[in-house]
């Protein structure tokens, strides 16, 4: 290639503005300040106790690499229970919250009656409300119906705490849905509930899983409810459970790491596997 021409095709090449820049080195370091606590965690899960207040920034090495955190969390047969709590509490959550959230959203965005808007301003009261507020009337209601200490008063508060948000985002979503569609499904013959599962609820897969990651990260990581509600030994989730590790005057820093790094796995999978859908989600929204 003559010189010319490769000084001319690097002339061609399209630079970055410094905006441009400037915004992917906020990101950089925005990720940056988000994964080092992640990451500080799990190097130290794998580290003995010395190991991790003398270098608690060093990577394990052949000398400081330690499985005695996953030996005492695995050895307590609680703590399978109290994963198993967490997960059931968290999917039923979720599945409630999307099913009589994505209805509420159809019925609000596609349906026009008396009291329609002020339904939705009574749902994003509910967002801006903290439900933590109302903790007292919840735990006398939870103890009049014989609730307290089962996984069910947890579903019951995490759905009532989920559906406000998930509703004013699929609902907004939902009415961006072309109703092009939704007449020549009814010309078809399809039933209204057979236009909201196979033609409505298709179009707003994005959504659907954007509200599931911002749901379920709350849930699972909630200590404030099942301290108050579900205390018990075979109620606890694993949020509550690790706190057994946590003592007085002693704290077992091995076992509370990898107690953590196991509990911060399913997050990090789901996140993983609705991912697409949640930037799609986001960037969708963004643009309405």
């Amino acid at each position: 290639m003559h010189p010319s021409t490769s000084s001319v095709s690097l002339r061609r090449m399209p630079r970055m503005a410094p905006s441009r820049v400037f915004v992917h080195i906020t990101l950089v370091g925005y990720l940056v300040l988000a994964l080092a606590p992640i990451l500080l965690v799990f190097m130290n899960s794998f580290k003995s106790r010395d190991a991790i207040f003398n270098n608690p920034l060093a990577f394990p090495t052949a000398d400081t690499f330690s499985l005695i955190g996953y030996s005492k969390v695995l050895a307590n047969s609680h703590v399978l229970s109290y994963f198993s709590n967490s997960a059931i509490v968290t999917v039923a959550s979720l599945f409630f919250i999307l099913l009589f959230g994505a209805m509420a959203a159809w019925a609000l965005s596609e349906y026009h009656f008396p009291g329609n808007r002020w339904l939705k301003l009574f749902f994003a009261f509910g967002i801006m409300v903290p439900i933590r507020l109302g903790t007292v009337s919840i735990l006398q209601i939870m103890v009049g119906l014989d609730l307290v200490n089962t996984l069910t008063a947890l579903v019951l508060v995490y759905v009532a705490q989920g559906l406000p948000l998930a509703i004013m985002i699929l609902s907004e979503f939902m009415g961006q849905v072309p109703g092009e569609l939704k007449d020549a499904a009814r010309c078809d013959g399809i039933s209204e509930f057979g236009i909201f599962f196979q033609v409505v609820v298709p179009l707003v897969r994005p959504a659907i899983a954007t509200v599931a990651v911002f749901t379920m990260v709350p849930i699972w990581n909630d200590l404030w409810f099942p301290l108050i509600l579900a205390p018990s030994e075979k109620t606890q989730t694993i949020t509550l459970g690790i706190q057994q590790f946590v003592g007085q005057y002693a704290t077992d820093w091995n076992a509370v790491l990898a107690s953590l790094s196991m509990a911060i796995v399913p997050v990090v999978l789901l996140y993983a596997l609705f991912s697409r859908q949640l930037i799609r989600g986001i960037t969708a929204g963004a643009v309405k």
